[in-house]
């Protein structure tokens, strides 16, 4: 992010000074800790961080001493994939080489081992930054936070482990042995400001400053800048409108902000929609366990079964030919990212979609049979 930060977030001082604290201690005194920064998207979570590493980074014995780490879930969506990122930005290629290690914790180990100073005696600290910190506990087994957590704990390498993250249950997400190595810091962000405010706050920042080189055009624009909520027309740039108005920033901010599972979810054939709907009510019944695709055919026959009226009998080559289509949207993932022996029926899977973004789907799905919505609602409950 380019944007400018700014020296000190006011609104969040507490939580900032708390936050540094923490850091300092790892950067200086060489004291390892792990903390959650809990908050919804906007809150601050990323402004928080940036400024509170700006002002670490200032400090004369963090300078040239701290390594910073940072993973996304988003992108690092393996533990494999998040180990050749660590090694990267620790510029470790070379020592790693061709290596063969027997687990993740000898590799990290070594990762570790190898950032010692000259002298051998002390290590130097690492930072770890784990954006999107919920998709993380998706890894197989937890892998990756378990040994980060783990060396957290340990007295050897001093390192700080910093997850951000939007959902409030995430501890719900960890296993109990990553649970039991995390120190349970966790800083809460929610925005203060009344919506007044916040209008006060948006139109701010859209408002052109009084030096801006053409006044007719900046006096145009300030006097339009407003917070709309009613529906815009797309942001679209021509010969004809070759100015950048209020509503296509407005319009271009919906379309960021938009789910998009939630939109891959609307282009789905009925066939597909009622397996996600199996899968739901699948994880609801097994309390997020993984499930196979011989399972998800047999919660959809019985349904058909039971209660549908609508949806005709697929022949099962069908019913694997919709899920397959499924696996490769991503919306379903296996357990095992690794070669798998199992026939493809019995391969274990997981639903990559949230209770929120399959209702809000069932709800804007054109011409959603009444009994399909009912069979969702019964998944839910």
């Amino acid at each position: 992010c380019h944007q400018k930060l700014p020296d000190r977030p006011l609104a969040l001082d507490s939580q900032y000074k708390h936050l540094l604290e923490l850091l300092r201690r790892t950067a200086v005194h060489g004291e390892s800790n792990s903390v959650l920064i809990v908050g919804p998207r906007g809150s601050g979570k990323t402004m928080l961080l940036g400024c509170v590493l700006r002002e670490l980074m200032s400090l004369k014995e963090a300078q040239k001493n701290v390594l910073l780490v940072e993973l996304n879930g988003l992108l690092q969506t393996d533990d494999k994939i998040a180990l050749k990122e660590i090694t990267r930005q620790l510029h470790l290629e070379n020592v790693v080489g061709d290596k063969v290690f027997g687990s993740f914790a000898e590799n990290l180990a070594f990762l570790l081992e190898a950032l010692k100073k000259g002298d051998k005696s002390s290590s130097r600290p690492v930072v770890f930054v784990l954006d999107e910190f919920d998709l993380f506990a998706h890894h197989k087994n937890q892998t990756l936070l378990y040994n980060l957590l783990d060396v957290s704990q340990s007295a050897q390498t001093p390192v700080a482990v910093l997850g951000l993250t939007c959902r409030l249950d995430v501890l719900e997400l960890l296993e109990k042995r990553v649970k039991s190595r995390f120190s349970h810091r966790q800083i809460h962000l929610f925005s203060s400001l009344s919506f007044a405010q916040y209008v006060d706050a948006v139109r701010s920042q859209l408002s052109l400053p009084p030096d801006f080189p053409d006044p007719k055009f900046s006096d145009a624009w300030n006097h339009s800048v407003t917070v709309h909520t009613q529906h815009t027309p797309p942001l679209v740039l021509s010969v004809s409108h070759s100015t950048l108005h209020e509503a296509d920033l407005l319009e271009a901010s919906r379309l960021i902000s938009a789910d998009s599972k939630a939109i891959i979810l609307h282009g789905l054939s009925i066939l597909e929609l009622c397996l996600i709907i199996a899968m739901k009510h699948l994880n609801d019944t097994y309390d997020g366990e993984p499930f196979n695709f011989q399972m998800v055919h047999n919660e959809f026959k019985k349904f058909i079964q039971r209660k549908s009226h609508s949806i005709h009998k697929f022949e099962k080559p069908v019913v694997m030919k919709a899920f397959e289509h499924l696996l490769q949207l991503e919306l379903v993932r296996p357990v095992d990212s690794g070669v798998c022996k199992v026939q493809r029926e019995y391969q274990l899977m997981r639903l990559m979609l949230e209770h929120g973004q399959v209702m809000e789907a069932l709800q804007r799905y054109p011409q959603c049979p009444t009994d399909v919505k009912q069979w969702a609602l019964s998944a839910f409950a």
